[in-house]
């Protein structure tokens, strides 16, 4: 497969769309990438500021540019040289708007005569397609026709053609017109237990396809593979396989109508576990290599005071409880109808004890899934084991699902209970425990163990070591559009462990005069204003909103309580004034600690094995936090003055303006692309001195070797890197990053990071 030397991504929107992406080829090819990586082009809900939405996956997409606007700006990308990645969303399609996704609307007028009825993920067995639109039930009286559309406010939909043929229908109410129809409009609230087609987590509005059916696959991917088999597409990123009936056989057919083209799929890996051989893909989109790189620059002496302010500021303490809490509380009140729909299936079990089984099957898992028959069969054993031991009163349920599944392992029970427990996580983890369990939430990440504090050096240099062996031309990745905060937020929240006692103490005097009423969103919130400093009141407010809904501990995305709420978004505000100063003080304590951390993870990533994706604007500084606040516009015509500035010889300091951080990453963009044979092979290098514990290196070839600084806080308490020395090989070394030339043999770091706190070295 044909791996790019790296990416870079951009996030598309209505007004900043094809001929936008298409004017900035050029600076991205000075900036040294490999590939340009997109997120989704294909037609979706109007207005979405993402993409993922998918209503139409014939066309690219109108609102940014149409076909014209998208046959434009690949051309350019071809003729810079460049390679183009293309996000693809297989697992579901937006059916918020009706009328914009023609399948949807055919389907809501004809029912299962639709010849798009099979494209969707439906339990025809309970009748009318359950459309949860309206404030309540009894809002059908509000109903109105619109000559042959069914209206309630902004929402139109189809009215079937024997309705409209009928001789009485001019005389029809429009609660009797919506009685014949071949969907049901119902209060929202009815969604989350009552739906009958198959959604993406919990939202309504994305309703499942299936693309397991070759006649789906085909209709869903026609126009990105031909786009694929023109040249103009050469990387394919997979969103969220784990939500399809079967990945492994999606993954091949895949493969099969694209062999040449760079495969990687958005599959979260926990620690320990690793993707299905028979996967024909390059690898992961990098959220293990993202952890890992956080991992091994964390102070593990910061665990103890980190762990004890949680517990006097009164936060949830105890990861595992809170993780199975949040997944409970995930499938007893988000995912009730995708529990009812399995509990369905399992045969000569009880209604109420079948549910409680599959319920409990999922929340126990310790990954995302188990892909039976194909793999995961340990997994699958160990969440059956673990269910059965957390609730003994369903035992023989719970053990009768687990023979169903093991004996029926491409079955109907086994396949939904495998793409739906993947959803349970999500919701559970990421969604919900995340934001409950706030200890130190640099390490709550897509990805992530919060619970397990950091990754030594030896197994960092492992797994590095094992993805160079496994999947060499996997992504790597530090921010995505996914991420709850960016690489630059995250690394200077990784000092704060390193000024474990001081900050802690700190941030309990804070709490105390100026704390939030709610202990986990509390905690989170001191961390994130240090990480994140300086930022604006409405952004810190718009985060700490998303972060107590999601938490649903004190208020909720619909069930809000406006008084709380106010309290939290006035909170920016208060802090500011009653501690602007002393939190510009403490900021000021690990500013420069940061810089060094974000370039040391950055280095690590860009010159470590895998496909680097450099997120649109973390070139430089960037400090923003979870999603929408990581998609806002980037100044590219900033970033352009800087590469000009960078032409002429300007060796930037480390400072507050990140022009350092361009500057490197060009630099090793750069070489990647056109020296790529140095990028070879992991060959771990351990220094020798008094400071040896903060360096971190590596050889990729015998002709280069990555240099990066652990821990910068200890390093400046002890004084500097003193004699502390690397061994390189005979010959002369050249710096990649500065320019300066220097002899093979021990090399004194304190000379060799004088500039820098990072080095790249060729021979």
């Amino acid at each position: 497969m044909s791996a790019p030397s790296s990416t870079y991504r951009l996030q598309l929107r209505p007004g900043f769309g094809f001929a936008e992406a298409q004017a900035l080829v050029p600076y991205l090819r000075d900036l040294g990438v490999g590939a340009v990586y997109v997120s989704p082009v294909l037609d979706a809900t109007p207005g979405s500021t993402h993409g993922y939405d998918v209503t139409d996956p014939t066309q690219a997409r109108p609102e940014l540019g149409g076909p014209e606007g998208w046959d434009a700006f690949t051309a350019t990308v071809r003729e810079a040289g460049l390679g183009l990645v293309v996000d693809v969303v297989p697992n579901h399609m937006s059916v918020e708007v009706p009328r914009t996704n023609p399948w949807w609307w055919s389907v809501l007028a004809e029912g299962k005569a639709s010849p798009w009825a099979g494209h969707f993920d439906v339990d025809w067995s309970r009748g009318r397609v359950l459309v949860p639109v309206l404030g309540d039930d009894a809002d059908v009286a509000e109903l109105a026709l619109d000559g042959d559309e069914l209206t309630y406010y902004d929402h139109r939909f189809p009215i079937d053609a024997g309705t409209l043929a009928d001789p009485s229908f001019a005389s029809m109410t429009p609660q009797q017109v919506h009685d014949r129809q071949h969907y049901e409009l119902v209060g929202w609230r009815r969604g989350g237990s009552e739906l009958n087609y198959r959604r993406f987590f919990d939202i309504t509005t994305l309703a499942a396809v299936r693309v397991e059916d070759p006649d789906v696959f085909d209709d869903t991917h026609r126009e990105v593979l031909r786009w694929v088999e023109e040249g103009r597409v050469t990387g394919l990123r997979i969103d969220h396989p784990d939500g399809l009936s079967d990945p492994g056989a999606y993954l091949r057919r895949l493969h099969e109508a694209a062999p040449d083209a760079w495969l990687v799929v958005e599959k979260i890996l926990h620690p320990g576990e690793e993707l299905p051989t028979t996967w024909p893909v390059d690898g992961t989109t990098g959220y293990d290599a993202m952890r890992e790189v956080a991992g091994v620059l964390l102070d593990p002496a910061g665990e103890a005071p980190w762990q004890a302010l949680t517990e006097r500021l009164g936060a949830p303490a105890d990861y595992a409880a809170v993780e199975e809490d949040a997944r409970r509380m995930v499938t007893q009140k988000v995912l009730v109808a995708e529990v009812r729909r399995i509990a369905a299936l399992v045969r000569d079990v009880h209604e109420d004890a079948a549910r409680t089984a599959v319920a409990e099957t999922m929340v126990a898992f310790g990954v995302y899934r188990s892909y039976l028959p194909e793999a995961g069969r340990e997994a699958w054993d160990a969440a059956i084991e673990r269910a059965r031991t957390r609730r003994p009163d369903v035992d023989p349920a719970i053990r009768a699902l687990d023979v169903q599944v093991t004996e029926e392992a491409s079955g109907e029970l086994a396949t939904r209970i495998q793409q739906t427990s993947g959803m349970v996580v999500a919701k559970g983890t990421e969604d919900t425990t995340f934001y409950r369990f706030t200890r130190f939430a640099a390490l709550n990440e897509v990805g992530g163990s919060p619970d397990v504090w950091g990754v030594d050096v030896d197994g960092f240099h492992a797994l590095a070591a094992a993805r160079e062996a496994d999947h060499p031309t996997a992504m790597t990745a530090l921010t995505t559009h996914d991420t709850k905060r960016s690489e630059d937020t995250r690394a200077r929240m990784l000092v704060l462990a390193e000024l474990g006692e001081e900050v802690t103490s700190t941030v309990a005097d804070w709490s105390a005069r100026c704390g939030i009423d709610e202990p986990a969103l509390d905690l989170l919130a001191w961390q994130t204003l240090l990480g994140a400093w300086p930022i604006s009141d409405e952004r810190l407010s718009d985060y700490l909103l998303k972060a107590a809904r999601e938490s649903k501990l004190r208020t909720t995305w619909t069930e809000t309580d406006e008084a709380f709420e106010e309290s939290v978004a006035a909170w920016p505000a208060r802090v500011r004034t009653e501690l602007g100063q002393e939190v510009q003080a403490l900021v000021g304590r690990v500013q420069a600690s940061g810089w060094t951390v974000s370039l040391s993870q950055k280095l690590l990533q860009l010159a470590g094995p895998g496909v680097p994706d450099v997120y649109q604007g973390t070139e430089g500084w960037d400090f923003s936090l979870v999603d929408p606040d990581n998609r806002r516009a980037v100044d590219h015509e900033a970033f352009r003055t800087l590469l000009r500035r960078l032409d002429d010889g300007w060796l930037p300091h480390v400072d507050a303006s990140g022009a350092a951080k361009t500057s490197i990453v060009r630099r090793v963009l750069t070489l990647r692309r056109d020296r790529p044979e140095l990028f070879r092979g992991y060959t771990p290098l351990a220094a020798s001195g008094e400071a040896a514990d903060h360096a971190l290196a590596f050889g990729r070839s015998d002709d280069l070797v990555a240099v990066a600084t652990r821990l910068p806080v200890g390093l400046e308490r002890r004084g500097g890197w003193g004699d502390t020395t690397l061994p390189l090989g005979p010959g002369t070394w050249t710096d990649a990053l500065t320019g300066e030339g220097l002899d093979g043999g021990d090399v004194r770091l304190a000379d060799l990071l004088a500039t820098y706190p990072v080095a790249l070295l060729t021979r």
